[in-house]
């Protein structure tokens, strides 16, 4: 098959390598078409892939802003517009959204070239995900777009099984698949240095607003009755000065490495923290964070306040500790009082969930028999 994969986002370029490598070792032709503007840093990229086409992206400084609306629009006008002159040459057009606008645009091609087999790779949920508070019903006409054109796709793939019950009844007759975000499985052998005189935590990824602060420092703060806390922070964003000064009003010593990459470090850091964190806004839509996958392919167990499949699987599987507001009273000292041999058992509770859901394989295997039902 000729296969094109479109993508928006900078930021989700792994699950886009991904699809690449398995449609490619699948014997597949692939072409990636995506934007030449990185989301996080606010610049253009220079590099070049192979089987990657960039197409430039008008730039926008906020993430909340009319140039970042207008930028989209025109991007997902040009991109379907070049896929609409080379619709001959394309068998599947997989597409990650939102913007919502790619929903749109993309639908417009299938009813176009009914030939083509279209997926729409669900990211992210807007407006649901949006932490823009009481203005939120405002952008319900942009979810509009979005359930509307669900309509003419032959699959609809979420990342997480939350976006499904989310969109609910949307869903109703349409071939849906759950796909996770996922990572080589290269082995993990645990080197623990695990103090006993202090607790440690660690925040990683993008320190932006939708992280829930106020609570990061209740945690701290419960800790703190009991035993001294540090708190490293592995990441970069808007929040960060913000996070820091939270952290350390709620009694933390701070650590901060910035933006880290490499594994064997970011596994150091890793193996000395007895818990990550994973709280956000109880605004924010999402079943299953990208920092979630890291904690979880080095075992580290995870304070956690979203509901959905990260929720679930700490239920099921004991891999962290799920918390509520009202939980917060008596949060710390039940942490506290867990045994070495129960924060053992979380930890390899923890590796073993992204061992049986989050490697590589399994994500080529469910690629595999989506694609052959299309």
């Amino acid at each position: 098959m000729n296969i094109v994969i479109v993508d928006c986002f900078d930021t989700w370029e792994h699950r886009v390598d991904l699809l690449h490598k398995v449609f490619t070792e699948e014997g597949h032709k692939v072409r990636c078409i995506f934007s030449d503007f990185r989301h996080i840093e606010k610049t253009y990229r220079v590099d070049k892939k192979k089987d990657y086409t960039f197409i430039h992206a008008e730039r926008y400084d906020k993430n909340i802003s009319v140039d970042r609306l207008w930028s989209h629009i025109k991007l997902s006008r040009d991109i379907f517009s070049f896929l609409d002159r080379h619709s001959k040459k394309i068998d599947l057009l997989w597409v990650l959204a939102p913007p919502n606008v790619f929903i749109r645009d993309a639908a417009r091609i299938k009813r176009r070239h009914s030939h083509i087999k279209l997926v729409i790779d669900l990211i992210d949920l807007w407006p649901e995900t949006m932490p823009v508070g009481k203005i939120k019903p405002l952008l319900f006409p942009w979810r509009w777009l979005r359930d509307r054109n669900l309509a003419f796709v032959d699959a609809v793939v979420t990342e997480c099984n939350l976006y499904r019950d989310v969109l609910g009844r949307v869903l109703d007759n349409i071939n849906v698949h759950t796909l996770y975000l996922a990572r080589e499985d290269k082995g993990y052998e645990p080197k623990l240095h695990l103090p006993d005189d202090r607790i440690v935590l660690c925040y990683l990824g993008s320190i932006n607003n939708i992280i829930d602060i106020p609570t990061i420092g209740t945690v701290i703060e419960k800790f703190r009755n009991n035993k001294p806390v540090t708190l490293h922070i592995i990441g970069d964003g808007e929040k960060k000065l913000e996070l820091i000064a939270a952290a350390e009003k709620s009694g933390a010593e701070i650590i901060y490495h910035g933006t880290v990459y490499d594994r064997t470090e970011k596994q150091q850091v890793f193996d000395s923290c007895h818990y990550g964190l994973n709280i956000m806004k109880k605004s924010v839509c999402v079943g299953l964070t990208m920092k979630s996958i890291d904690y979880f392919e080095f075992g580290l167990p995870v304070i956690n306040n979203i509901h959905g499949d990260t929720w679930d699987a700490i239920e099921k599987l004991g891999c962290g500790i799920n918390i509520e507001k009202k939980m917060l009273a008596y949060f710390g000292s039940k942490i506290n009082n867990l045994s070495t041999e129960e924060h053992k058992r979380q930890r390899l509770a923890t590796r073993s969930y992204f061992e049986k859901f989050l490697t590589e394989d399994i994500f080529r295997n469910a690629v595999i028999r989506l694609t052959d039902g299309l």
